[in-house]
Order: C-alpha cells, then sequence, then structure tokens
C-alpha cells in the first residue's frame, strides 16, 4: 500500500504539474506567459495574448492532465481516486519546475472532477458559463462553480467525496485570494467570451 501511495503521488504531480500554458505560449509565441498580463500559466491569462486558440489548447490539456491522473487510479488504483485527483490539482498549482508557482487549478479541478463524474463536470461548466456570462468574471465563475459543485455533492452521501471537494474549494478560493480583492474593489478584469 506504501509503494502504491507512493507511485501514485509521482504520476499524479508529474502529470499534474505540466506546464502546458508556459510550454505552449513558449512555443507558439516564442514568449514567457509568466511575464505577460497576471502572469499566471492558465487559461484566463494564455487568453490575453490575444490567441484564442493557444489558451483553448491550455485549457484542454489542463483539463486531460487531471481526467487522465483520475481515469488511472480508477483502473490501477481504486482506493486511492481522491488522493489521485487531490495532487494532479496540487500539482497545478505548485509545480517544483516553476519553483511552486503555477496556476490556479480551475481547468485542471474540472478535469479531476469530469473523471469522478461526468455530471461534476456539467455542473461546473454549466454555473461557470452563467456566472461569467453575466458579470464577465472568470475568477467569480471558477469560484462559484466550485462551490455549486461541493453544494451539490452533499446529496451523494459520500463524505469522502464531498471532503474532496471542499477542500478543492477551499484551495480555489486561496488561489484566488487576489482576485476576490480586486472584485471587492472592483478593480477585477472582466472577459470577453
Amino acid at each position: 500500500m506504501n509503494f502504491e501511495i507512493i507511485l501514485v503521488f509521482i504520476y499524479s504531480y508529474f502529470l499534474g504539474s505540466i506546464p502546458f500554458g508556459l510550454i505552449i505560449t513558449k512555443f507558439f509565441l516564442k514568449k514567457d506567459i509568466r511575464k505577460v498580463g497576471s502572469g499566471n500559466i492558465g487559461t484566463t491569462n494564455v487568453l490575453r495574448t490575444g490567441q484564442k486558440s493557444l489558451a483553448i489548447a491550455t485549457l484542454i490539456f489542463d483539463i486531460l492532465k487531471g481526467y487522465v491522473s483520475v481515469l488511472i487510479a480508477l483502473k490501477y488504483f481504486n482506493d486511492l481516486i481522491y488522493f489521485s485527483a487531490l495532487i494532479c490539482f496540487i500539482g497545478h498549482i505548485f509545480p517544483a519546475w516553476l519553483k511552486f508557482k503555477g496556476g490556479k487549478g480551475v481547468a485542471t479541478y474540472l478535469g479531476v472532477i469530469l473523471g469522478l463524474s461526468l455530471n461534476f463536470g456539467i455542473i461546473f461548466v454549466i454555473t461557470w458559463l452563467l456566472i461569467s456570462s453575466i458579470f464577465k468574471y472568470s475568477s467569480l465563475a471558477s469560484m462559484v462553480g466550485s462551490l455549486i459543485v461541493f453544494a451539490y455533492s452533499i446529496n451523494l452521501d459520500n463524505a469522502i467525496l464531498s471532503v474532496f471537494l471542499f477542500v478543492t474549494f477551499v484551495i480555489i478560493l486561496y488561489t484566488h485570494r487576489e482576485n476576490i480583492v480586486r472584485l471587492k474593489e472592483s478593480k477585477e478584469t472582466k472577459i470577453k467570451l
């Protein structure tokens, strides 16, 4: 069991910590995304380069790494599904090769919850689209979306799942702490869908 935990940690963290936003923008634009906009390596900041196709590619790959991490756990390490999901999610936010300064975790979060249940992914995406279309804030949509997914899980009578989704919600709040301040001060940048 200890060996399995170590193995799951290694592959989940490795997958999560692949900085697709950085890799994609370096390859196609010869730019360091960390020196653009907010300095974040995630989809929203890649979108600030003006290259929607690269932002979409970043989104897809960041979702896929979370999804694949959970699928591997479902097939080979069934007792460690939530552990794998959490470590992959954390790996995206705190990648060792970028001095633990990664993305905010939203796309990878979507990937892991899609791996756990298609319903979670649908609920999150619908909530995100609704909130972002009304208020034009990606950060607000992400925080509300993860809260709604957690709230939905409470009715499923699966305490471990609910704890996992609560922890990920809190981490998403943490990664958006600067956005929360800007939202309060009406200084948050709006997005164009």
